[in-house]
């Protein structure tokens, strides 16, 4: 491999990205809000963030046309830009993917797919490709390696959208094993933190839980309905950790071996639901629906690549980002609650 352990003399962050042009698919979502900040903390020379509406990237006219209106022009040719980093996704948590499997599958394989071919077809130098924990076996030996990604079939409830991400991982190792292509491949466990997805349509567990504790108080709710039996165990990075991960392994990393970003806390789903009650003040009852599905049985990275390969450890304690998400919500929802009555938010 061509990587190196963490006595490597790193590069600096803002001389790497002072003369860089990035596209950041998905750079207007909850992560990439976070990317695309780093990036201009960072100095990038220009950040481009395109839009589904303008930018669908589902179809190839537009990857193509997106590259297309992204080429700088000058004495020597016509150039790329020099950083893809693929976020976009259509993504959510155990209800969306059983009502949208079919839908997550066409829609997140043809963008991946797309998307690197054109860029190693127009010669943009670096691809970072975000795959998702997803797409482990449902029984992964705890932790998870990433060389157990093979070894099993995905949890079935979002096997559909994990596997749409891993053809990324294919994509990048045989592009690089033929074309000498550099594209990364990045497996960040489930996120959280301030600007995540609330609706309980398509949120995942933690926003969900936050929610469902927070109106329920409002209402004077007595119980709050828990998917599941409350046994499943999960591991959740905070959405800044993430960005930064990802931003170091674009700075650092080139292969095409994956590479997991976590925070390696464990923490069941019991526990969590306690967590964030107290956390809301929400004093009622729990009421676990085990007619819910529970999800994959256990999550837990083993993150020894990200430290060795390019120095990434998570640095937000648990507790803390789940009081700042709580805080978000809360003033979020207090925004939204002025404005729908005709108040200034000032």
């Amino acid at each position: 491999m061509s990587t190196s352990n963490t006595s490597q003399s790193w590069p600096d962050s803002h001389q790497y990205w002072r003369d860089k042009r990035v596209i950041v698919t998905g750079g207007a979502g909850f992560l990439g809000s976070f990317v695309v900040n780093k990036l201009h903390e960072r100095g990038a020379a220009e950040v481009i963030v395109p839009r589904s509406d303008q930018y669908d990237l589902v179809k190839i006219d537009a990857v193509r046309q997106l590259l297309a209106d992204t080429m700088r022009s000058d004495a020597t040719g016509d150039h790329p830009v020099d950083v893809i980093i693929h976020l976009a996704a259509r993504v959510g948590g155990i209800g969306a993917n059983l009502a949208h499997q079919a839908e997550y599958f066409y829609e997140n394989l043809m963008m991946g797919v797309q998307l690197l071919h054109e860029a190693y077809r127009v010669g943009v130098p670096k691809f970072v490709a975000i795959g998702t924990i997803c797409a482990y076996p449902k029984y992964a030996p705890i932790p998870f390696r990433e060389d157990d990604l093979w070894n099993g079939y995905p949890e079935e409830t979002n096997a559909p959208y994990g596997l749409s991400k891993k053809m990324m991982l294919v994509q990048s190792q045989v592009y690089r094993s033929q074309y000498r292509y550099n594209s990364i491949f990045l497996l960040p466990v489930n996120l959280y933190g301030p600007g995540d997805n609330f609706d309980l349509e398509t949120s995942h567990v933690i926003p969900a839980l936050i929610r469902k504790c927070i109106e329920a108080q409002a209402r004077g709710d007595k119980q709050i309905e828990a998917w599941g039996d409350g046994t499943p165990t999960r591991e959740f990075l905070y959405v800044e950790d993430a960005a930064e991960g990802i931003l170091l392994a674009a700075e650092r990393y080139n292969d095409s071996q994956p590479v997991n970003l976590g925070s390696s806390n464990e923490i069941s789903i019991r526990d969590l639901m306690e967590t964030i009650a107290k956390l809301t003040g929400f004093e009622g009852e729990i009421w676990w629906n085990t007619d819910r599905p529970n999800g994959q049985p256990r999550r837990k990275l083993d993150v020894t690549r990200a430290w060795e390969y390019f120095g990434f450890e998570s640095q937000m304690p648990f507790e803390e980002g789940l009081r700042r998400t709580i805080e978000w919500y809360r003033s979020t929802m207090l925004v939204d609650a002025r404005r729908s009555n005709g108040v200034s938010a000032q």
